[in-house]
């Protein structure tokens, strides 16, 4: 059976040890707080969930033995980190550097970073949620600031010998392409500062550097979504320097409010079309498991994904490997949303509803051979 690089996204906030989480989360223990207090809001909705492991700190290294163990024997073998760079420092790299990274089989998985650059409002503050006009840090930075943060990735990370590669080059992603160009100056001084980044890679002794763009189709502007990214087609990615594109989270491109998920599926197989012969990259499929942020507000926020049990997610899974295995010139990479968005009902760690439910989909789609 073919092998496959089944990538899932870490959303880094499930530790008290930053500091600075606690102005989000005063019990300090990280946005497991928003899923502790999470409360049923209609009839029908399926919260709270809890998790099967518990409230644990994801920035223990002997919480990520356990869960590095259940993703690789589940099939899942890369982590991407959500990476975070404000107010001139980084944030929330806890969960990484001191849980992952020290875990005593690190290395029995890869992972690569995300620089998740859009700016943060009052989301993460179940407190203040309802009001997301107020930036508290901008994601955006000028070139010194850009600097700072490639020549941060490239020692501390890309020297790690389980970094993700493709074709021998670390791969870097970058979610919020409009904030990238809005820090640096446009398009043409965007392109300058990313060739300097590939160059800088190189002296570091690397082959070079694979960059990766997260795609926005339509977006319909949902309130409690990271960021402002807007529309993403139309750019000459190639131009700019990147390597190849993949998405995020499926509301960034479809409406999710109240549709079920053999239906939102179907969308997501147009638009796998459409950037095949569109988008001017390698696309990587990607498939979420969910979405429902109420565990954010206090009010009902009405986009809802329905009828995402881990049967139906297998499907999508299904769908990613056919689109992989129809493009063999590609690495068999498919990212997933997530390993643990659990404020955005997007995750695959086991819980109290379905159990191993979406882990076990995981498995029989890319380690058990088919019926």
């Amino acid at each position: 059976m073919r092998e496959y690089d089944v990538a899932a996204y870490v959303w880094p906030a499930y530790t008290g040890d930053e500091s600075r989480t606690r102005m989000f989360w005063p019990e300090g223990m990280g946005e497991w707080q928003s899923v502790k207090n999470s409360v049923r809001k209609y009839d029908g909705h399926n919260w709270p969930r809890k998790p099967l492991w518990g409230y644990v700190n994801e920035a223990d290294p002997y919480v990520m033995e356990m869960e590095i163990n259940a993703a690789v024997r589940h099939g899942v073998n890369v982590f991407i980190y959500d990476w975070y760079w404000y107010d001139g420092r980084p944030f929330l790299e806890n969960c990484l550097n001191d849980g992952f990274l020290k875990a005593p089989n690190c290395r029995d998985m890869q992972f690569y970073l995300m620089w998740a650059n859009h700016d943060v409002n009052h989301t993460w503050d179940i407190r203040l949620s309802y009001d997301q006009n107020d930036v508290i840090w901008k994601g955006a930075v000028d070139r010194e600031e850009f600097e700072k943060i490639c020549h941060r990735v490239i020692v501390r990370y890309f020297s790690q010998p389980n970094y993700y590669r493709i074709n021998g080059e670390p791969v870097f992603m970058i979610y919020d392409l409009p904030n990238l160009m809005s820090g640096l100056g446009g398009p043409e001084k965007t392109r300058d500062a990313l060739s300097w980044f590939r160059e800088e890679v190189k002296k570091a002794g690397h082959p070079g550097l694979h960059l990766q763009i997260v795609l926005y189709g339509n977006p319909f502007n949902l309130s409690g979504v990271d960021g402002k990214a807007g529309e993403t087609s139309g750019w000459d990615y190639q131009k700019l320097g990147f390597s190849s594109a993949t998405h995020y989270q499926f509301v960034h491109f479809t409406e999710v409010t109240k549709r079920k998920y053999p239906d939102i599926l179907c969308d997501v197989a147009k638009e796998w079309k459409k950037l095949e012969s569109g988008c001017g990259l390698p696309y990587f499929p990607h498939i979420s498991v969910g979405w429902d942020n109420n565990p954010r507000f206090r009010e009902i926020r009405p986009e809802v994904v329905l009828e995402n049990t881990p049967e139906e997610v297998e499907k999508g899974l299904r769908m990613a490997r056919a689109y992989a295995d129809a493009h063999p010139e590609q690495p068999p990479l498919i990212t997933i949303n997530s390993w643990n968005e659990w404020t955005e009902t997007s995750y695959l760690e086991p819980d109290d509803l379905y159990g191993y439910g979406y882990l076990e989909a995981v498995k029989r789609v890319f380690l058990e051979e088919e019926g």
